[in-house]
């Protein structure tokens, strides 16, 4: 058991390592200690639901359902360029810096950016159902392997988010909102930009 929930970790956590818009999303809130918890329990959760299904053996729903793919795709792309756009903005107008408080916007609105960015974006799917439910057909216990990939999300989940405030001193500076917004803006662009073109 105890090899099945270290290769369900590794594997889990190599998967989310990578920046993305999830993960630039997470970031800047623990950055604004705005909804921190919501927003990491959110991601985490929306992760174990679908590395329970891919271990589950439901990783051929996309195959089977017609159109469902593309459909995923071009959802999340249009969502991406939208939010890239808005980063974008904010990078332009400027004036951001790290308030004491970290008060910004509803904690309805945020969990919804959180949500839509976890379940808009289709290579989840293809990571946490198709591949970890894949590999963990490989091992007996299935169960284990699950728990592993799910203790990874919630450790990398929380980590960042509240991690994030070691960064508070530099995020203090406005160029340096600036400096994420725009990087924030790039990736956002860039991951939509790879699924128009997949």
């Amino acid at each position: 058991m105890e090899n099945a929930i270290l290769a369900g970790f590794a594997l889990g956590f190599s998967l989310i390592l990578a920046i993305g818009a999830q993960n630039a999303f997470v970031l800047r809130q623990g950055l604004k200690r705005s909804h921190v918890f919501a927003v990491c329990l959110a991601c985490a959760l929306s992760d174990a639901i679908l590395i329970v299904v891919g271990v589950a053996g439901f990783g051929f729903l996309s195959a089977s359902i017609s159109g469902l793919a593309e459909i995923m795709r071009w959802g999340g792309a249009v969502f991406l360029i939208g939010y890239g756009a808005l980063a974008f903005r904010s990078a332009w107008r400027g004036g951001h810096v790290l308030s004491a408080d970290g008060a910004t916007g509803s904690l309805r609105a945020t969990l919804l950016t959180s949500l839509a960015l976890t379940w808009l974006n289709p290579h989840v799917y293809l990571d946490t159902v198709a591949l970890l439910g894949s590999v963990s057909a490989q091992y007996q216990d299935r169960t284990g392997f699950a728990l592993g990939a799910i203790l990874a999300s919630f450790t990398f989940f929380f980590g960042l988010g509240y991690g994030a405030r070691l960064l508070a001193p530099v995020f203090a500076r406005p160029v340096a909102w600036r400096v994420l917004d725009l990087g924030i803006g790039v990736i956002m662009w860039s991951i939509a930009y790879g699924l128009i073109t997949y």
